[in-house]
């Protein structure tokens, strides 16, 4: 959970007032005793979370967000962005996406046409399903979190689990894709001369929630398990790191603008 301060409120920045100074520290130890000091303690720390909280960039267009196509460098890369169309666990096109597009900041981008190129030379490819998503397109995913009535995609994404507990755990308020340095994607395996691509098995679909798509995941094919590891291999040489819980999921390290969320449609 991420805490802001009121508005009007002014951080307490370390260093600064009696916390600076050594016996005025001890001596507010001493008249609120150790519990209290706790709770202080607490309160500082909600206090520089909230100094670190991500911030929505005032940005209303794609060139404003400095957001580049990631096809005006790799023109054929292989492209299924889910959340477009119906083919999601939302089961219909999410809000903020108007067009099939993946949309990264420059780095990223630059980065993962890097990778591609790199997997090329080895006839493979990549294929993206999700790139930088608009914080609309979470609140969506939320507002859907809460609707229990609608079980349509359980069977496809998240069968063994109750829909109440996917909240928190595995769809969040605040996503790193947001802030355009995020990629959700799969390999393929192309004939000698880069056509009849087809991809490799993974041992889930995207957005398969469970322990089965944990990267490391007990239970997986030898193959599945060493085609994840190929893929990882491929994008850590880059500099993508990879989320454990979703085999899919990397993010450019170190981000470009770790503490800016974005909110363009994505056109």
């Amino acid at each position: 959970m991420k805490h802001r301060l009121p508005v009007g409120a002014h951080p307490v920045r370390e260093g600064s007032g009696a916390w600076s100074k050594p016996r005025a520290f001890a001596h507010r130890v001493r008249s609120y005793g150790i519990a209290s000091f706790i709770v202080l303690a607490a309160c500082l720390q909600v206090v520089r979370a909230a100094e670190q909280a991500p911030q929505l960039s005032p940005a209303k267009t794609a060139a404003q967000a400095d957001l580049v196509d990631i096809r005006s460098l790799v023109p054929d890369i292989a492209e299924d962005i889910k959340y477009a169309g119906r083919d999601n666990f939302v089961g219909r096109p999410v809000h903020g996406y108007l067009a099939p597009k993946c949309l990264l900041l420059r780095p990223a981008a630059d980065a993962l046409a890097r990778v591609e190129h790199d997997l090329r030379a080895q006839h493979y490819r990549l294929k993206l399903w999700d790139c930088y998503r608009p914080a609309r397109a979470v609140a969506d995913f939320v507002h859907w979190a809460h609707d229990l009535s609608d079980q349509r995609t359980k069977p496809q994404h998240y069968p063994n689990l109750d829909k109440s507990k996917l909240l928190g755990v595995y769809i969040a308020p605040v996503s790193g894709h947001s802030r355009g340095a995020t990629v959700d994607l799969t390999m393929e395996r192309c004939a000698a001369d880069g056509t009849h691509c087809a991809p490799l098995d993974m041992g889930t679909g995207f957005d398969w929630f469970g322990v089965r798509a944990h990267t490391d995941a007990p239970g997986i094919s030898a193959t599945q398990l060493a085609n994840r590891h190929r893929l990882r291999a491929a994008m850590e040489h880059e500099g993508f790191k990879n989320y454990s819980m979703e085999w899919w999921h990397y993010t450019l390290a170190p981000e470009p603008t770790p503490h800016t969320l974005y909110d363009v449609p994505v056109q």
